[in-house]
């Protein structure tokens, strides 16, 4: 079936009560229908033709995923369910509407060992069943729908809900000095550079029409890399332009901070095909957690 966008329709964006959904939302205004759980449940799957039936929606965002990395080395059925089966059976049900469907993948898909940036055509070797979940779930979903569209995205943090960048922000609140893992790269992401990506390649299909070579697989993170150190240091650096005292970083290992889940040390991601194909180039990750930082700061506090 042929993929058309409806421009009186709804976008439909799983995952209601996440970042990227609420960035969605702000940026997209009416325009997007969020949903999450109980009325859409990845373990429920019967919920998914129901959903899609009663909203009529003109393209599918799936942010819907289990993201709590350590806790999936242990609940694995809960994980396989929302990162790979469910994703897989919203998939299908597009396929079978000829609707667009985005679905959002993460750098945990690697190892981490590459050594230099990962293109999108570098083999996955997960190390957690976080990444063997997400990335079993790409596989899938591309299977059920070969005209999908992937993005991995990496390290996000937002204004809104639960991140690295608030948790930060917090944690200097309260004390003098901070520790922060120091030996691990990536690309920070602000759920609201991934949403703007997300609204532009649909604005663009909507526009133009469908592309063959539109579906597959594509890398969708901050521009520049950091440390989690670098990053923990930058926004501090921020709060603290807003007034907020200036604590004591020290750079950690990874081995002086253990998880049940290992984490990739060098996940960065090479963004050049999503601006070769869709003209979509993410922002540089500084000015965005500057941005991120003074939406905080300028929200009234009690």
């Amino acid at each position: 079936m042929s993929i058309v966008m409806d421009p009186s329709r709804p976008i439909l964006v799983t995952g209601g009560g996440g970042q990227l959904a609420t960035s969605l939302s702000n940026l997209g205004g009416q325009r997007v229908h969020r949903v999450g759980r109980p009325d859409f449940d990845f373990e429920r799957p019967e919920t998914i033709e129901g959903l899609l039936d009663a909203v009529k929606p003109a393209a599918v965002v799936n942010a819907a995923a289990w993201t709590a990395v350590d806790l999936a080395e242990t609940e694995v059925s809960g994980a396989e369910a929302a990162n790979r089966d469910g994703p897989a059976l919203l998939a299908a049900a597009c396929a079978a509407r000829g609707l667009p469907f985005i679905h959002v993948s993460t750098d945990y898909v690697f190892s981490g060992d590459k050594g230099s940036p990962y293109l999108e055509t570098d083999p996955v070797s997960p190390a957690t069943v976080y990444g063997r979940t997400k990335a079993e779930g790409e596989e899938l979903v591309m299977q059920a729908d070969p005209q999908a569209i992937i993005l991995r995205t990496s390290w996000v943090y937002s204004a809104h809900g639960k991140n690295f960048v608030r948790t930060m922000i917090n944690a200097g609140a309260k004390n003098p000095a901070l520790k922060v893992v120091g030996d691990q790269r990536g690309n920070p992401t602000s759920s609201d550079d991934l949403a703007a990506a997300i609204l532009t390649i649909l604005a663009l299909i909507e526009r133009d029409g469908w592309k063959d070579d539109y579906a597959g697989v594509y890398h969708a993170c901050g521009t520049g890399e950091a440390t989690w150190h670098q990053l923990a240091v930058f926004a501090l650096q921020e709060a603290s332009s807003h007034g907020q005292a200036m604590p004591e970083v020290a750079a950690i290992s990874t081995s002086d901070w253990p998880t049940p889940a290992k984490r990739p040390a060098d996940s960065r991601m090479d963004n050049g095909k999503l601006a070769s194909v869709f003209g979509v180039s993410m922002p540089e990750w500084r000015a965005s957690v500057s941005a991120v930082v003074a939406t905080l700061f300028a929200r009234p506090t009690g």
